[in-house]
């Protein structure tokens, strides 16, 4: 009895020993089992941005910024995901379109993105009131002034007299000292005069700048010059260098008469037919001339030994019968041509003989380039009612002479100054006779949005000009020089 009892006590004992180690594992492994593991939360979130109003084809301008210098330009409604939880920013920018602008609303917003969620903003683009332009005086009491330009990075305003003098607007003020006088090298007969001058694109560095003028016998004459060593208001008057001479002998119109460093550092250079009604001498066609021609010449390394060196992407090099100096040809009078180094184009506007004035655009590296005068004036046959158009580079904008059209096209720039963004991408233009104020916008090869700014009574206009940070001013036979400013 005895014994049983002790059996039984034993069993009882091992059997709570196994119960206890039982229960020892199921705690040991369950404390440890991965499978039982909660998941891992979500550590980014997403912000929807909503852009509505644009029209078709028309970019928004919306900013996303936030933690960890996040930053996104979005240009349509867009979904970001994988953001780091925190405040983000969205900023909206105005747009043009057409000759207004489309303005955004709200123009900054701050949004919270939260791990494992979707936070959403809007901005809305409605059109504004459309852009209108005016003229504001910055100079008067000028003498028959022919061009406007400015070094890079440099506030003040230089502006050329026909009569050979090279005037500063410095601060708003035109300074009584002329920075450069030749009138007695040039004469005003006709079309002639002191018509251009082109800072290097290194002036800084080596105060070189260039001048286009016509001589006392009506040659037309490319010469570098140099700024004072002490007084950068004051060119020296001894520092020059002939770079060419061209013959223009008959006529004392038609000099063309622009210069202007293109973005590949190659000094260009305008010419026109030599003068008299329909281009009697055939110039504008002979390739083995120099007149009513656009020339690229390399002045990097110039001297008196060798003024300048043809670069060898000219169309013409090492053929026989044919200047190399020549980068296109066909041109009447070319006044005057810009190029637009954002879009890589190169826009010349020709005045016509007596029915049509155009502008003819081309990318800045198309060499070779006849632009048809005088077998075609405009985009019509000159003199004729059909002719041979085989090979020619017609303009993508002309107008006829009328009283809403003009008798000679004076070409200005593509806008790409920061005052007036509606206005970017425009190419403005003028008539000497109307006066008026147009442009007009390129693109896939052809024109459209012809605008007229409604632009009056400011006299004939001569030239435009550009200042160094790109902004546009129009100079009149009345002595005036205006800046182009939002009305």
């Amino acid at each position: 009895m005895r014994n049983r009892t002790c059996f039984t006590a034993f069993k009882q004992s091992l059997l709570a020993l196994l119960l206890l180690f039982s229960l020892g594992l199921l705690a040991s492994c369950g404390g440890h089992d991965d499978d039982d593991d909660p998941a891992p939360g979500p550590t980014t979130g997403s912000l929807v941005v909503t852009i509505s109003g644009l029209p078709v084809g028309v970019n928004g301008a919306v900013t996303v910024t936030g933690p960890a210098s996040y930053s996104k330009l979005l240009t349509a409604s867009s979904t970001l995901n994988d953001l780091a939880p925190g405040a983000y920013a969205v900023t909206a920018a105005n747009v043009a379109y057409g000759s207004g602008s489309l303005a955004a609303t709200p123009a900054t917003q701050q949004v919270q993105v939260a791990a494992g969620a979707t936070t959403s903003a809007g901005v809305a683009y409605a059109a504004t009131a459309p852009l209108a332009l005016a003229l504001q005086e910055v100079a008067s009491g000028l003498q028959a002034p022919t061009f406007l330009t400015a070094p890079a990075s440099d506030s003040r305003l230089f502006i050329v007299e026909r009569a050979g003098r090279i005037r500063i607007v410095d601060n708003g003020n035109l300074l009584a000292t002329p920075f450069l006088d030749i009138s007695s090298r040039t004469s005003t007969d006709g079309e002639r005069g002191l018509l251009s001058m082109a800072f290097h694109p290194q002036y800084a560095s080596n105060g070189y700048f260039f001048l286009y003028y016509t001589d006392l016998i009506g040659n037309i004459i490319i010469e570098r010059r140099q700024v004072s060593a002490g007084n950068p208001n004051l060119a020296d008057a001894l520092a020059s260098v002939q770079i060419i001479a061209i013959p223009h002998p008959g006529f004392s119109n038609h000099n063309g008469g622009l210069l202007s460093f293109g973005p590949d550092g190659y000094l260009y250079a305008a010419t026109g037919d030599g003068g008299g009604a329909g281009d009697p001498s055939g110039n504008a066609q002979n390739t083995n001339l120099l007149l009513g021609k656009m020339l690229r010449l390399d002045v990097n390394a110039s001297s008196i030994a060798q003024p300048y060196a043809i670069p060898a992407s000219n169309p013409f090099v090492n053929t026989a019968g044919k200047r190399a100096e020549i980068w296109a040809y066909g041109l009447r009078n070319p006044w005057r041509y810009a190029f637009d180094t954002t879009a890589q184009l190169l826009y010349i506007a020709d005045v016509g003989q007596g029915q049509r004035e155009e502008v003819n655009v081309a990318p800045v590296g198309t060499a070779g380039n006849n632009y048809g005068w005088n077998i075609m004036e405009g985009t019509q046959c000159y003199n004729s009612a059909t002719c041979n158009q085989a090979g020619l580079v017609l303009p993508k904008v002309d107008y006829g002479h009328d009283s809403a059209g003009g008798c000679s096209i004076t070409g200005g720039y593509v806008y790409r100054g920061t005052a007036l963004p509606e206005l970017a991408g425009h190419y403005l233009y003028s008539d000497y006779c109307s006066g008026w104020l147009k442009s007009f916008t390129y693109s896939n090869g052809s024109a459209s949005a012809v605008t007229d700014w409604a632009i009056t009574n400011v006299g004939n206009i001569v030239s435009f000009g550009q200042d160094a940070q790109k902004e546009l001013y129009m100079l009149s036979s009345s002595g005036k020089v205006y800046r182009i400013v939002r009305k």
